[in-house]
């Protein structure tokens, strides 16, 4: 069974990790079982925060300002990281995040991952909610702070050396609980053009409308999307009833 890893989450501006961006990392690393360091970091997702995610996590738009891009922290995560594998409940759902962010500033990310959440659909019983809330909850973890980046980390940490205990005294197949390659696809976007920048903004400016992104942020993609959505809600230019 692993004890030497990576336990990792996110917080985030929505479930879409095409669409959407991270606002904090938090990661433990884990040696022999025990945490050794951690790792914890706001990121400016150059876009307002949806009152439900400021709602849930705590995270609010002043908070993230003056936060780094994930750029910046790229490298001193991937420090972090190592070749450790990384663990999480619902671990693809970060990954996927992780991979998008670090491929998209030119950095190859491949890990080998442990999720809890499928460890608790072996280990608990099946009418049992098993997300990590429900699963802390369920084994008597204490929480240090939910949805929170690291205090959920800490918390996926917690959980799967609760399960690792409960699976040796069942004496279930240890191989469950093996690290995993992960595979997620991607490839690098490319930022707007000029002329996509500009065509938005002069959109913006006639239609009078205030957009929650940083259009100079935009991929090629996001900006296309963009441009789609207000043509789709408020017409074309000179098409205005």
């Amino acid at each position: 069974m692993e004890q030497d890893y990576i336990a990792i989450d996110l917080e985030t501006t929505g479930l879409n990790a095409k669409k959407d961006k991270i606002i904090e990392v938090g990661a433990v690393c884990v040696i022999g079982g025990k945490e050794t360091a951690h790792y914890h970091s706001l990121v400016n997702p150059r876009r307002r925060l949806d009152p439900r995610i400021v709602e849930l996590t705590g995270i609010t738009d002043q908070m993230v300002k003056d936060a780094p891009d994930f750029g910046d922290i790229l490298g001193g995560l991937r420090d972090f990281c190592g070749e450790l594998p990384l663990l999480g409940h619902h671990i693809m759902f970060d990954y996927s995040f992780l991979k998008r962010a670090m491929v998209n500033n030119g950095t190859e990310f491949e890990k080998n991952g442990i999720d809890t959440l499928k460890l608790c659909r072996l280990l608990m019983p099946e009418g049992v909610p098993k997300s990590l809330e429900a699963a802390c909850s369920y084994f008597g973890i204490a929480r240090e702070q939910a949805h929170r980046a690291l205090g959920d980390a800490r918390d996926a940490h917690h959980l799967y050396q609760k399960l690792v205990r409960i699976s040796e005294n069942l004496q279930k197949d240890r191989g469950a609980f093996a690290a995993k390659p992960m595979i997620y696809k991607i490839k690098k976007e490319q930022p707007a053009s000029k002329k996509q920048k500009e065509d938005l903004r002069y959109l913006l400016k006639y239609h009078k409308i205030d957009v929650p992104v940083e259009i100079e942020f935009l991929s090629r993609n996001e900006a296309s999307r963009l441009k789609d959505n207000i043509i789709s809600q408020y017409g074309r230019i000179g098409t205005r009833d």
